[in-house]
């Protein structure tokens, strides 16, 4: 019986988790936390706010899947990766705002961390037992989000309930705005650098339209590999609790006689500069993708309240990395104070941009 601690439980992913963790007979939920939202006899152990890692201490789950949405993540990463416990990690932002002191972590531990991200799910299936010499590049597919193959121009007057109409994924509004600004994929591109150890030039963005490839790897003798499937969460958040099992789910298999169309083109990063933003800010390294993750949390949050235009929010993003300096990190506290100073100067900027 794997013993399950789940940080999210009342947004998408958690949902499905929940889902998935009913119907496993070798699932126990243990603890069940959200930001906000009630969770009272989900779990023997359920908290709302406040740190979890206090939470994660008396649960002394096998896995946690942290599906908790921005920064607020991080502390629960760092604990579980000390502590060589299994991460299913739902949680992007840990490993773009965070990624050298979750490393760090990592390296004391040990543990497994078992990516949720459809993307990463894919790259790791197609990755675990490669040699990293037989390894050319790691694509990574984006659907292209609801305004797919809108010019520039057109962009200006969309509004938040068509920016989370996505065509294909059901997710939470936070993740289905950075869907739409391509800065998801950005997040993720910085996630898979530190995931899968590959510098940035290995890895490439593509738009494929109907989710159906989630990732390639590309190997040395001109030999790709593909992981496709219906888009579902519950596919990897499944994989990622049951690991190294392959346990099954209520998902149909690939009909391939259906008439699949595998699409894919180059983004628009023009239309769409989030994606070329993150990939500087990764490339730039130290501090810069932690303060490109909270000028983006920032934006994106006053744009789902109606005050910042669409365009706005790659903007905000770009005046607060071009206002701060690149600094090391030594721990959380410096980092947290960079999260911290980067949302004031997003902030700041915000307010200049307001309708």
């Amino acid at each position: 019986m794997r013993r399950v601690a789940l940080l999210g439980a009342t947004g998408s992913i958690g949902t499905q988790a929940l889902e998935i963790i009913a119907a496993h007979p070798g699932l126990e939920l243990v603890a069940a936390a959200s930001g906000s939202q009630p969770v009272d006899g989900l779990a023997p152990l359920t908290q709302v706010g406040g740190d979890l890692t206090e939470l994660l201490e008396r649960a002394e789950p096998d896995v946690v899947l942290n599906a908790v949405v921005g920064f607020a993540g991080l502390p629960a990463t760092v604990w579980t990766l000390e502590r060589g416990i299994d991460l299913a990690l739902a949680n992007k932002e840990s490993l773009v705002a965070g990624g050298e002191l979750a490393r760090s972590a990592w390296e004391q531990g040990r543990g497994p961390i078992l990516p949720v991200d459809s993307e990463h799910s894919a790259a790791f299936q197609l990755l675990e037992g490669r040699a990293s010499e037989t390894v050319d590049s790691l694509v990574l597919t984006a659907s292209g989000g609801p305004f797919r193959g809108r010019a520039r121009a057109d962009l200006a007057a969309v509004t938040p309930a068509e920016a989370l109409a996505h065509p294909t994924w059901n997710m939470g509004p936070k993740i289905t705005v950075d869907s739409a600004t391509l800065m998801n994929k950005g997040l993720e591109l910085i996630e898979a650098h530190f995931l899968f150890d590959l510098p940035y030039e290995r890895i490439e963005v593509v738009i494929h339209p109907t989710s159906i490839v989630h990732a390639l790897v590309r190997f040395r003798d001109g030999a790709a590999l593909a992981h496709i499937g219906y888009p579902d969460m519950r596919v990897p958040i499944s994989y990622a609790l049951t690991y190294p099992e392959r346990a099954k789910t209520p998902i149909a298999p690939l009909d391939l006689s259906s008439g699949l169309i595998l699409e894919f083109s180059a983004p628009d990063e023009e239309a769409f500069p989030s994606l070329a933003l993150a990939r500087a800010a990764g490339e730039a390294g130290r501090t810069m993708p932690c303060v490109l993750n909270a000028a983006n949390e920032v934006a994106v949050a006053t744009f789902l309240d109606g005050r910042l235009p669409f365009l706005g929010i790659p903007e905000v993003v770009e005046r607060t990395l071009n206002a701060i300096e690149a600094v090391e990190a030594r721990d959380f506290d410096d980092l947290t104070a960079i999260d911290a100073e980067a949302r004031r100067v997003a902030s700041a900027h915000t307010r200049q941009l307001v309708h």
